[in-house]
């Protein structure tokens, strides 16, 4: 799915590029790195991340422990939910191997293995998680797992994700991660490899640089989506959003093509 069509040839005339519907329960799409709101609504509502979540889990295990780190596998991180990697208990990962995957393919286990292993117990890690929420100003958060698990009390709003991905993308081992379609990750001992891909379908194009896919019946399709092109970065986050992966680029075509109109104004202003 590529992003260019043929939003992006308003630019081209200098005319403002007609502004697509927005169906979604919450949406917030921004520049970086100055945050400038391109557009938005219901940003400050709060409703279910889903695996939006996982962003955060990342950043607080980046910055509790060195990604060389090992973790051991205990029976009580195994989800059985959503096995995503079939982990076993007494196995070895490396903290960066189990980091990315949930950031590619969103694993509820290795997040679980994670959490346990940097908290200790995982109520000690998702209050770490909420520390961070309420040091950074992201006051329409809270969470109640590490993985985004539908809970009562477990929410956030398309703002405070925007703002939380901007501190995370400027994480270079995060970037990387959230910017990789497929890679193969092993036990410590080599006994047995994982290949994860992508949860991601938008990452079929190469503008686009991550972020973060998420779902569940409540919280319903959900998405972070990072594009560079033209020297431009555009950031994307979606709640509940319907048909996802074609709205999504069409709302980032559109962003685009409004900064490409207003630069070229701009120029002949000058």
């Amino acid at each position: 799915m590529l992003l260019g069509g043929a939003v992006a040839a308003s630019a081209i005339d200098g005319e403002i590029p007609t502004k697509p519907p927005i169906k979604a329960s919450a949406l917030y799409m921004i520049e970086l790195p100055s945050g400038r709101v391109l557009m938005e609504k219901n940003a400050d509502r709060r409703l279910p991340p889903a695996s939006l979540t996982k962003v955060m889990t990342v950043l607080v295990a980046l910055e509790s422990a060195p990604l060389q780190q090992i973790v051991h596998i205990e029976p009580r991180a195994l989800n059985r939910r959503t096995p995503t990697l079939e982990l076993r208990p007494g196995e070895q990962f490396l903290l960066r191997d189990l980091l990315a995957a949930m950031l590619i393919t969103s694993a509820n286990d290795a997040c679980q293995a994670v959490a346990l292993h940097i908290g200790g117990e995982a109520a000690t890690f998702v209050a770490m998680m909420n520390d961070r929420a309420r040091a950074w100003g992201l006051a329409n958060t809270h969470f109640v797992n590490a993985c985004g698990f539908d809970a009562p009390d477990h929410y956030s709003t398309a703002a405070d994700l925007a703002t939380l991905t901007m501190r995370a993308l400027q994480m270079p081992a995060f970037a990387m991660m959230v910017r990789t379609v497929t890679r193969e990750i092993s036990t410590v001992d080599g006994a047995r490899s994982v290949t994860l891909y992508s949860t991601n379908q938008l990452m079929l194009d190469p503008d686009i640089t991550g972020v973060k896919t998420g779902y569940t019946s409540k919280a319903g399709r959900c998405l972070i989506a990072s594009m560079i092109k033209d020297g431009r970065h555009l950031l994307l986050v979606g709640l509940n959003l319907m048909d996802r992966w074609e709205q999504a680029a069409s709302l980032l075509r559109y962003g685009h093509a409004l900064l490409q109109t207003e630069s070229q104004r701009s120029t002949i202003d000058r």
